[in-house]
C-alpha cells in the first residue's frame, strides 16, 4: 500500500474517502470527468482514502480498484478503520489535520456513521457526494425534505439506542451537506435525481471512464443473472429469493450468477446447489466485470444499481438488461414500510432496460 500521508504533510487539493468498491469507482468516473483522457502524474491532487470495511469480499474489490486508482495516478490511503476497538479513534484522529486543511471533500456514503463523523471535522467548503448505489436517490430525496439521514430499508422503523446517541452527530453531517454561501455541494450521479436539494448541483455520470477503460467486451448467447443482498438486509425472505432465481434462470435461459460481495457464502452454495447456476464471485465492480467481458447478450436483474448503471456502461455493445419486479410476497416482516415503495421505484425509473414482471412461480 502507499505510505500514509503525514499529519504535517501539504494537504491534497482532492480528499475523497470510500468504503466499498462502487464508491472508489464512481470517485475514478468523477475525477475523469475534471479531465478526460489527460495523463495523470502521480499524486495529481486526488487523495482516496479507503476506510476499509471487514468483509473479506468488499476488502479483495476494494484492494484491485485501488490498484486501477493508482494507475490513474492518485494516491491512495489504506484504513483499517475497522480493525479493533481503538481503531476509529486512530483513524479519525489521523485523518483530521487532512481533512481541516482540504479545500475539497468527495465522499461515498453519506449514511455512513463514519464519514458523518468525518465531515464534523471538515472545514471544505467544497463537498461532492458520488453514487453508493440506490441509496443515492433516498440520500438526495432525504436532504431535499429535510429529514434525517435513514438508509431506505431501515426507514420507518423506530430509531434504536446509538441512533438518538448518534443524532447530534448526524444532525450536524446534514448541515454540512446542505449548500450554503460558503459552501458548494455536487451530487455526481448515474442514478434518477428527481427532487434536487436547493442549490445542489447534480452532474450526471455516464461511466466515461469505464468505457474509455474497459471494453466492448466478447458477446455470448447465453444470459447472465446479477444477484442481490435483500436477503442479507432483511427485505426478501431466502427460501422466496432462491425459488425466484431458480424460476427466473430457467424462464430466461442463465447459466451464469453474478454474485453481490455482501451475499452469504451459505446462500451462495445453496442457490448453486438447487439451481444449478455457476456462482461467480466478481474481484471487481459488475460495470467493470460486464464491460471487459465476456458477458451474457442478456444481463438479468432485481431491482438494485446496476439496472441503471449496466446500460450507461455497456452503451452501443447491444447488450440487454433486463429486470424483475419484486413480488410484495416476497418481503420479510421486519421489511420496512418504505422497502416496497422504493424498490417499485428503482424499477420505474430505470432507462434503457426491458421490465420483466415478477416471476410467478416465487410467489406461489
Amino acid at each position: 500500500m502507499s505510505p500514509r500521508a503525514g499529519r504535517s504533510g501539504p494537504a491534497p487539493a482532492t480528499l475523497a474517502f470510500v468504503e466499498s468498491p462502487v464508491q472508489l469507482l464512481n470517485v475514478l468516473e468523477w475525477a475523469h470527468t475534471r479531465a478526460p483522457g489527460a495523463p495523470r502524474a502521480p499524486g495529481a491532487g486526488l487523495t482516496l482514502v479507503v476506510l476499509s470495511p471487514i468483509d473479506p469480499m468488499t476488502r479483495g474489490q476494494l484492494r484491485r480498484m485501488a490498484e486501477l486508482a493508482r494507475e490513474e495516478g492518485h494516491q491512495v490511503r489504506w484504513e483499517e478503520a475497522r480493525g479493533g476497538a481503538t481503531a476509529p479513534f486512530q483513524t479519525i484522529g489521523g485523518l483530521a489535520g487532512l481533512l481541516r486543511r482540504a479545500p475539497r471533500v468527495v465522499l461515498g456514503d453519506p449514511f455512513s456513521r463514519y464519514v458523518q463523523l468525518l465531515l464534523t471535522i471538515t472545514r471544505a467548503r467544497d463537498l461532492v457526494v458520488v453514487d453508493d448505489g440506490t441509496a443515492t436517490m433516498e440520500f438526495v430525496g432525504q436532504l431535499a425534505r429535510g429529514e434525517r439521514l435513514v438508509r431506505w430499508h431501515r426507514k420507518g422503523g423506530r430509531p434504536g439506542p446509538r441512533d438518538l446517541l448518534f443524532a447530534p452527530v448526524s444532525s450536524r453531517a446534514r448541515h454540512k451537506l446542505t449548500p450554503g454561501e460558503d459552501r458548494r455541494v455536487e451530487v455526481f450521479s448515474a442514478m434518477p435525481i428527481e427532487d434536487t436539494p436547493r442549490g445542489v448541483t447534480v452532474t450526471a455520470n455516464d461511466f466515461s471512464w469505464t468505457r474509455s477503460r474497459f471494453g466492448p467486451p466478447r458477446i455470448t448467447k447465453g444470459a447472465d443473472l446479477v444477484g442481490t443482498s435483500l436477503v442479507e438486509t432483511g427485505v426478501v425472505d431466502a427460501d422466496r429469493y432462491l425459488e425466484a432465481v431458480r424460476a427466473l434462470a430457467k424462464a430466461q435461459g442463465a447459466t451464469r450468477y453474478f454474485a453481490h460481495r455482501r451475499e452469504s457464502a451459505d446462500k451462495l452454495h445453496r442457490l448453486a446447489t438447487e439451481t444449478g447456476l455457476e456462482v461467480v464471485r466478481p474481484d471487481l465492480p459488475l460495470e467493470l466485470i460486464a464491460r471487459r467481458g465476456p458477458v451474457g447478450r442478456t444481463i438479468l436483474s432485481f431491482p438494485s444499481t446496476v439496472v441503471h448503471t449496466l446500460p450507461l456502461a455497456l452503451t452501443g455493445t447491444g447488450v440487454r438488461v433486463a429486470v424483475c419486479d419484486i413480488d410484495p410476497a416476497w418481503l420479510t416482516e421486519k421489511a420496512s414500510p418504505r422497502a416496497r415503495g422504493f424498490l417499485s421505484g428503482v424499477t420505474g425509473s430505470a432507462r434503457d432496460v426491458h421490465r420483466l414482471a415478477a416471476v410467478p412461480a416465487a410467489a406461489s
